[in-house]
């Protein structure tokens, strides 16, 4: 048992060639999976989409159980908000054969998958060192994806005719048509609640496009803590803290 554990560790805490890309299908299942929920959650449940759903869970209770048995601290990663949003995403998907189909809206609840993806920045940042350099983009347009499959699976799901032959394509036109404020007009949402929600796409949507722009045309900033003054941010060649002058030491592509 404790050699197991440790080979748990080594593929997901190590720096090896192996670990790095088993972290890296990590990465690539989780996309997989968010796409997956989305792309169904307003679609009719048969048996191949509800083996689909539970095959997809399992492989998540796997990974929720393989970083709780490694954890040094088990009670803190259980509160952590991407532990807490996996729970919910997996009892929901292991109820997909008992949720009858005029509960299907419950499965927007698998959108919270999508805050897993911040988890995984963690790993990103350990591991890639493009990442390291362009940070502060890829979070932005990390932000602003996350917000637009929650809002066109939330459209989706809540406002959407059940009839519509290209429901999930209606709600993502929808959503970036009023997150652009474009406003083509061939699809609104007529309700109270519904002009309420495009509202609040609107303001968070164009908030999100203004803060991707700044960290694509604005100079980039690694993330390395000043060890005398404790500047957090620094230009990816600088040797000394704007701040304080202290000798920076920052890995770097060309560092041996």
């Amino acid at each position: 048992m404790d050699r197991l554990k440790q080979t748990v560790k080594f593929l997901y805490i190590a720096h090896e060639p192996v670990s790095v890309w088993f972290r890296y299908c990590l990465i690539l299942f989780d996309a997989v999976s968010i796409v997956f929920f989305v792309s169904t959650a307003n679609m009719p449940h048969g048996p191949g989409l509800t083996f689909a759903s539970l095959a997809v869970g399992f492989i998540i209770l796997l990974d929720f159980l393989a970083r709780l048995w490694i954890a040094k601290d088990r009670w803190r990663l259980l509160r952590k908000i991407y532990t807490l949003a996996d729970i919910v995403v997996i009892i929901s998907l292991l109820l997909e054969p008992f949720l009858p189909g005029n509960l299907a809206f419950v499965r927007i609840l698998r959108a919270l998958r999508l805050i897993h993806s911040y988890h995984l920045l963690r790993d990103l940042r350990r591991d890639s060192q493009f990442f390291r350099t362009h940070e502060d983009a890829v979070i932005a347009a990390i932000n602003l994806l996350v917000f637009v499959f929650a809002t066109s699976t939330a459209v989706l799901v809540f406002f959407i005719p059940e009839d519509s032959q290209h429901a999930y394509i209606d709600a993502l036109y929808f959503t970036m048509a009023t997150l652009t404020t474009t406003g083509f007009g061939d699809i609104t949402l007529a309700t109270p609640g519904g002009k309420l929600f495009s509202v609040f796409i609107m303001v968070v949507g164009v908030a999100l496009f203004v803060r991707l722009a700044q960290a694509i045309f604005m100079p980039q900033k690694v993330r390395h803590k000043c060890p005398s003054c404790g500047l957090y941010r620094h230009d990816p060649d600088a040797v000394h803290c704007k701040h304080c002058g202290g000798t920076l030491r920052i890995e770097t592509g060309g560092t041996s």
